[in-house]
C-alpha cells in the first residue's frame, strides 16, 4: 500500500503541473515496468523486458547508455543486447531500426505495449573482446551472468526513452529463492513462488539516474550489515572459492569508515551505503579490470581472489576509502553536467581535479589525520604520486583535459586525476591552512559548497572556479589560474617548504631483487640470460658481495639460471628471508663468481619527502594544523 501510495502522490505532481516538464506522452504519468529474470538465463543471456506505458507519438528511440556517470570512457552498453524486439497490444511485432551501438528506433510508439531482448555479460567479454571492438567497460561497472553469481549494474541492463529520463521506474527480479540478494534501491515487495523454488524482488526507482546508481547483486554471496554512527554500511562479497569472507574483512570497513566519519565531521553524509566486492579467481571469464566504480550512495569493487587476507585489507581500504568520499563530491557538490548527464552524448564539467582528485587527496590524508598511518607512510604516498604524475603530460590545463576526457590526447592523461589532482587538493589545503591560521582546509570549503549547493542543486561549471576563489583568498585564486585553468607544472617544494617537510636521502629496507621501487635485474633475451643491471649498486647487500652491473646471474641454490625459468627465480628471491643460506654464481667478463654466503638485511637509499629537523615554530604548527588538525 505504501508503494501504491507513492506513485498516486507522484501522479499527482505530475498532472497538477510540476516545476520541470519531461514531456506530453502519457508514459510520463506511469512508471516504466521492467523486469529481469535471472532463472531464465539463455546461453548466459538474461531476458529483460521494458513495458513503458502509452506514447503519444509514433516514433520513438530507446537507448543503452554510451558513456556512464563516473566512468570518463565510452562503454557502449547496447553491444552487449542482443535480439531487440518490440510488440503491440495484439502481440504483434512492431518495426524496430538500430540507428547506432545503443540505440533502436521503434514505429508505430503509439502501439508499443513492451520490448523484449536478451542482455550478454561484460565479463565474459574481457577475455574475447567483440569484433572490432576491443574495448570493454571497465570491470566494476560491467556486469556478470553466472548461473551462482551476477553484477547487476543496472544500466548493463535497462535502458531510457530519450523524453522519459525523469519518468519513474518499477523494477521484478526474478531469482532462485536460494539467492541472497543485495541493492539500496527501495524495495516495494517480495513474491515467492507456489513451489518455493523463485522469488521476485520488486523495487522502485524516482528516475532513470536512480537505476544507473544503484548496483545489485544476486547469488551466492557472503553479506554483512553493520552501523558505523548512522550510516548502515552493507557489505556483500562474492569470492568464487570461499576464501574471503565479509566476516574477516567487517572489522577493516568498519575502522576505515569510522575514522572517515570523523574526518568528514558535520558533512550530511547516507543513511545507508554499499559495497559490493566481487572477487577475481583469475579464470578465462572472469573480470581482468581491478579497481572500483563510484555511485552516490554506493561502489562496486573488483579485486583479486588470490590476495592475502593483509593485501585485500590493504586494497579495500585504499579503493573503497576513495569511493566513500565521493558522498562530498560530486554527490553533494557537482556541476549541472553531472547532474543532467546524458548518457548518449555527454558533456564532461571541466572539474574532474575536484571530483576526483580533491577525493582522491581525502582519501588518502584522512588516514595520517585520523592516525590510521604514520606521518612517514603519508609522506611516502605523496612522493609516489609526484613520481607517478610525472609520467604523463605535466603542462596540460587540467580543466581543459576534464572538459575533453574522452577525446586524445586528454584520455591516455585520466590516469593523473588520481595523482596531479590529489596533489592539487594537497596544495589547495596547505594554502587554506596558511591564510586562515590554521581555521581553514580543503574539506571546510567543501563543506561550505555543499552548504551552497548540495545534491539536488548544481553549480554552474564556469562560474564555480570565480565562486571559489571569492570564497577563500588571493592566493588560491593564484594558484587555480596558475595550475588548474592554466598548463604552469606545480613546484611542489614549494608547498611542502610552508610546513617544515623536504627532500633527503633515506634509507629504507629493501628486498633483495629491488633497489627503492626498481627491478636489479633484467633479461637478455637475445644471448638468453638474466643479469644485474645499474640498479644494483643501490642494494647494500649486493653492494657488499662485491656484484657490479652487467654480471649474469647463471645459478640461483642448484638452479641454472635463463629465461625461461626467471620467474620462477626472482619469486624465489623475492622470499628470501635474513639468515637464510644463499649460493649463488654471477659470470662476470666470462669468469664464473660465486657468492656463498648467509642473507643479511638489504637497505637502498633514496631521495624523498622527510620532515625537516630545523622547522620553523611557524612550520610546524601549519604541519600540525595539515597532519594532526
Amino acid at each position: 500500500m505504501r508503494y501504491i501510495s507513492l506513485i498516486a502522490i507522484s501522479i499527482l505532481l505530475f498532472t497538477c503541473g510540476s516545476s520541470k516538464s519531461i514531456g506530453n506522452d502519457l508514459a510520463t504519468v506511469n512508471p516504466i515496468v521492467t523486469s529481469i529474470n535471472l532463472s531464465k538465463v539463455i546461453n548466459d543471456k538474461v531476458p529483460v523486458v521494458i513495458n513503458p506505458g502509452r506514447f503519444s507519438q509514433d516514433t520513438v528511440v530507446y537507448r543503452l547508455p554510451r558513456v556512464i556517470q563516473g566512468s570518463y570512457d565510452v562503454s557502449d552498453f547496447g553491444r552487449y543486447i542482443e535480439n531487440l524486439r518490440a510488440y503491440d497490444y495484439s502481440g504483434k511485432e512492431l518495426e524496430v531500426s538500430k540507428i547506432d551501438p545503443n540505440s533502436w528506433t521503434i514505429i508505430d510508439a503509439t502501439n508499443l505495449d513492451k520490448i523484449e531482448y536478451l542482455v550478454n555479460d561484460t565479463f565474459d567479454q574481457e577475455n574475447k573482446p567483440l569484433a572490432d571492438e576491443p574495448e570493454v567497460p571497465f570491470s566494476p561497472g560491467g556486469t556478470n551472468i553466472e548461473p551462482n553469481d551476477f553484477v547487476l549494474n543496472l544500466h548493463g541492463f535497462i535502458g531510457y526513452f530519450d523524453s522519459l529520463k525523469d519518468a519513474q521506474y518499477t523494477l521484478d527480479v526474478t531469482a532462485p529463492s536460494t539467492f541472497k540478494r543485495t541493492s539500496a534501491l527501495q524495495t516495494t515487495n517480495s513474491v515467492t513462488s507456489a513451489d518455493g523454488t523463485q522469488m521476485t524482488t520488486s523495487y522502485f526507482a524516482p528516475r532513470y539516474f536512480d537505476i544507473t546508481d544503484n548496483p545489485m547483486m544476486y547469488g551466492d554471496l557472503d553479506v554483512e550489515e553493520f552501523m558505523v554512527g548512522d550510516i548502515n554500511i552493507v557489505l556483500s562479497v562474492y569470492s568464487p572459492n570461499k576464501i574471503h569472507t565479509a566476516e574477516s574483512l567487517k572489522e577493516t570497513i568498519f575502522k576505515m569508515m569510522q575514522a572517515q566519519k570523523a574526518y568528514l565531521g558535520d558533512i550530511d553524509s547516507t543513511p545507508r551505503y554499499d559495497i559490493y566486492l566481487y572477487l577475481s579467481d583469475g579464470s578465462e571469464t572472469a573480470p581482468k579490470g581491478f579497481g572500483a566504480l563510484e555511485h552516490h550512495t554506493s561502489t562496486v569493487v573488483v579485486l583479486r581472489e588470490s590476495s592475502s587476507k593483509e593485501q585485500l585489507a590493504a586494497s579495500m581500504i585504499d579503493v573503497v576509502a576513495h569511493e566513500f568520499f565521493h558522498i562530498v563530491t560530486p554527490l553533494s557538490v557537482h556541476s549541472e553536467d553531472v547532474h543532467y548527464f546524458d548518457y548518449n552524448d555527454p558533456t564532461f564539467s571541466k572539474h574532474l581535479w575536484m571530483y576526483e582528485g580533491v577525493t582522491e587527496y581525502f582519501a588518502q590524508h584522512f588516514q595520517v589525520y585520523e592516525g590510521l598511518v604514520d606521518t612517514k607512510t603519508y609522506l611516502a604516498t605523496l612522493d609516489q604520486q609526484i613520481n607517478f604524475s610525472k609520467r604523463y603530460n605535466d603542462a596540460m590545463s587540467f580543466t581543459e583535459m576534464s572538459e575533453n576526457i574522452i577525446d586524445e590526447p586528454y584520455a591516455a592523461n585520466y590516469g593523473n586525476v588520481y595523482q596531479k589532482g590529489a596533489l592539487i587538493g594537497m596544495c589547495i589545503d596547505i594554502l587554506m591552512r596558511k591564510e586562515s591560521d590554521g581555521n581553514r582546509s580543503m574539506l571546510s570549503l567543501m563543506k561550505e559548497l555543499s552548504n551552497t549547493y548540495g545534491k539536488e542543486k548544481p553549480f554552474n561549471d564556469d562560474a564555480i572556479i570565480e565562486e571559489i576563489i571569492e570564497m577563500t583568498y588571493p592566493s588560491i585564486g593564484a594558484f587555480l589560474n596558475t595550475h588548474v585553468i592554466g598548463d604552469a607544472p606545480i613546484d611542489y617544494e614549494t608547498y611542502f617548504e610552508m610546513v617544515g617537510v623536504h627532500y633527503e636521502n633515506i634509507k629504507i629496507e629493501a628486498l633483495f631483487i629491488q633497489s627503492g621501487n626498481a627491478l636489479i635485474l633484467e633479461a637478455d633475451l637475445e644471448n638468453r640470460t638474466i643479469f644485474f643491471n645499474g640498479e644494483v649498486s643501490g642494494n647494500s647487500f649486493w653492494k657488499e658481495q662485491g656484484i657490479l652491473e652487467r654480471d649474469i646471474l647463471t645459478i640461483v641454490n642448484g638452479i641454472n639460471v635463463s629465461p625461461d625459468n626467471a620467474n620462477t627465480v626472482l619469486k624465489q628471491m623475492y622470499n628470501w628471508k635474513v639468515g637464510d643460506d644463499i649460493d649463488v654464481t654471477v659470470m662476470r667478463d666470462g669468469n664464473p663468481v660465486q657468492i656463498k654466503t648467509k642473507l643479511t638485511q638489504a637497505y637502498t637509499v633514496y631521495n624523498g619527502l622527510a620532515i625537516k629537523d630545523n622547522a620553523t615554530m611557524a612550520q610546524v604548527k601549519l604541519r600540525d594544523a595539515w597532519l594532526k588538525g
